[in-house]
């Protein structure tokens, strides 16, 4: 009980240090406490800490799950293959999986309560037009990697389908389309750990120096408007300077502000977890965040709702534990273990190649550095992680944006996947 009780105070008050340190020091202001949080979760879950499992208990976990529920897990501990250290190892697995699903999903409501849906709507063209940009880099880069590595890949029209959907639309849409296309497990699981490590890879410098770098070649956000709209644009960047502002949080009279913002949040988790129990569980994830999205949107057309300034850095307080969490769960030794070379290259293909189709068509459309990242990143890791990089970014006037195109993402990227991986 006390690993639980650590672990918890770890995720909740770590990033308040991190916080704190961003406000003493430019430097790591600069970084930003989102990236703060991942290279703290890496190094937590890398030197040792945490135990790791036996080969019995990674067998049954297969790839595409972090623990074993209650049940299973005991069935398991009566068989040859089980450790002592399998118990703590499921037990801390559990806890770090709640721990994300719980805050990016009590995260969602708050980000989007003070911002501004009509303003929005009304510039909505360029992320329209970074989604369909998206979608066209990704079949060419898949296109290309198929007729490079088809021959030297087990069931590779299956693999395309997959890589189809889990770059439209996550994990979610991963394992519905290997379960639709009767993928082999070893393959699955080979796809989805490449994905894993090539991924955080490409999540890191999209976090880091892709704003930087791409700023050189593409507009930057907002100076593509004409006239008077560059001024607006402006004001809008001008308050994106206090996106990783938490003083309010740490004063007493804006605790009822705060509390305000986190029942209401709870109140939209609640009904999206509760409709979720209506429909099968493989639909379950779309369905909540569908469902807290929506609510989340119609919440900040009330005024009084809008106007808590404070919900959006209670937010990012959620989305940085949830880094936090995220992160030290990895397994960097996992990257180092590259058995499967041509798999591996057309993994890396995908996630780079349509990166590079995009940001060179996005350059000849004129569409700006922050739609263009967020755009890639809500279809390569789905909405959850929209947040995240906006705060890395510190423009959260494209959370609204990046949310649409995950959804998007999530809606067809199955049926996309299945289709094209039937036909080849």
């Amino acid at each position: 009980m006390w690993i639980i009780i650590a672990l918890i105070l770890f995720y909740l008050l770590t990033p308040v240090l991190l916080i704190y340190l961003c406000k003493i020091s430019n430097t790591l202001k600069r970084i930003g406490a989102v990236v703060l949080a991942y290279a703290v979760g890496l190094v937590a879950g890398n030197i040792g800490i945490f135990p790791t499992p036996s080969e019995g208990l990674l067998k049954l976990l297969g790839g595409t799950r972090s623990f074993l529920p209650k049940d299973e897990f005991m069935q398991f501990m009566g068989s040859p293959g089980f450790m002592d250290t399998d118990f703590t190892y499921n037990m801390i697995a559990q806890l770090q999986d709640s721990i994300m699903n719980y805050t990016i999903l009590i995260a969602l409501p708050l980000l989007l309560f003070s911002l501004n849906l009509k303003k929005w709507l009304r510039n909505a063209r360029s992320t329209i037009l970074s989604l369909i940009i998206a979608m066209f880099s990704l079949l060419a880069s898949i296109f290309i990697g198929y007729y490079l590595f088809a021959h030297n890949i087990t069931d590779a029209s299956k693999v395309t389908g997959m890589l189809i959907g889990v770059y439209t639309g996550g994990t979610p849409n991963l394992a519905a389309i290997g379960t639709a296309l009767h993928v082999n497990p070893d393959i699955f699981i080979l796809t989805h750990t490449y994905d894993l490590i090539i991924g955080s890879v490409a999540l890191l410098f999209l976090m880091t120096v892709a704003q930087r770098l791409f700023n050189t070649f593409l507009p930057k956000y907002g100076l593509i408007r004409k006239g008077e709209n560059i001024m607006r644009v402006e004001m809008e960047e001008d308050e994106n300077s206090h996106i990783e502002n938490y003083d309010g949080l740490y004063k007493r009279k804006n605790l009822p502000e705060v509390f305000k913002s986190l029942f209401v949040s709870i109140i939209i988790f609640a009904i999206g977890g509760g409709l979720s129990l209506f429909v099968p569980k493989s639909d379950q994830v779309v369905v909540v965040i569908l469902t807290i999205t929506t609510l989340g949107l119609l919440a900040s057309l009330f005024k009084p709702l809008n106007k808590l300034k404070l919900s959006f850095p209670l937010g990012m307080y959620f989305i940085i534990v949830f880094c936090l969490a995220l992160s030290s769960m990895a397994n960097l030794r996992s990257m180092f273990q590259i058995e499967f070379l041509e798999l591996f290259l057309y993994v890396f293909l995908v996630v780079f190649g349509s990166m590079f189709i995009h940001v060179s068509l996005a350059r000849l459309f004129k569409i700006d550095t922050d739609t263009t990242i967020i755009t890639i990143t809500a279809l390569t890791y789905s909405p959850p992680f929209v947040p995240a990089v906006a705060g890395a970014l510190k423009n959260k006037e494209i959370i609204i944006g990046g949310l649409a195109v995950g959804i998007l993402g999530y809606a067809f990227g199955t049926y996309l996947g299945i289709f094209i991986g039937s036909i080849l």
